[in-house]
C-alpha cells in the first residue's frame, strides 16, 4: 500500500539503557547530569536527573535532545546554519532549540530513530555522556 510506510524508532527498554549508560559515565566522571532520550518525533521516551544535577538542566537536555533530531549533533548545529543568516535567526526563536554540545542522533542506518540529550557538566563532559550511551546502539 503506498499510503502506509513502516519506520524505525527507539524502543522503551533500549532508552532506559542508555539513560543508564550516561548515568554511569556520569559517575565516573564526577559529574551529575540530566538525560533525555526521545523519540524520532521529539516526544520524551526516557529520562532521569541524578542527585545533584542542576534543576535548570532538565530543560536544556531534552532541547539538545530535540534539536539533535536535525540529525547532527548539537555541537556542529550552529556551524551548520552559518550559511543562512536567516535561518540560523528564525531557529533561535524557535522553543526546543539548543546548539551547543550534548545532543546526538540516534541512528540505525540512514534512520533517525531517535536522540539523546545530556546536560550537567561542560559541553565535553555532556558529550562524553551521551557518546557513551550511543555506544549501545548497534547496527
Amino acid at each position: 500500500m503506498a499510503d502506509i510506510y513502516e519506520k524505525r524508532v527507539i524502543g522503551f527498554d533500549l532508552a532506559y539503557r542508555m539513560v543508564a549508560e550516561a548515568a554511569a559515565k556520569a559517575r565516573e566522571i564526577g559529574v551529575p547530569q540530566v538525560i533525555a532520550v526521545v523519540d524520532d518525533t521529539g516526544y520524551l521516551k526516557a529520562f532521569a536527573r541524578m542527585d545533584g544535577a542542576p534543576l535548570m538542566c532538565e530543560e536544556i537536555a531534552a532541547s539538545k535532545a530535540f534539536t539533535a533530531l536535525f540529525g547532527m549533533p548539537t555541537d556542529q548545529f550552529f556551524g551548520a546554519l552559518n550559511e543562512d543568516p536567516s535561518l540560523r535567526a528564525g531557529l533561535f526563536h524557535r522553543p526546543r532549540i539548543a546548539a551547543f554540545g550534548g545532543g546526538l542522533p540516534i541512528k540505525t542506518g540512514n534512520a533517525i530513530v531517535g536522540a539523546i540529550g545530556v546536560s550537567g557538566g561542560t559541553a565535553e563532559q555532556d558529550i562524553e555522556c551521551a557518546r557513551a550511551a550511543l555506544e549501545l546502539v548497534k547496527e
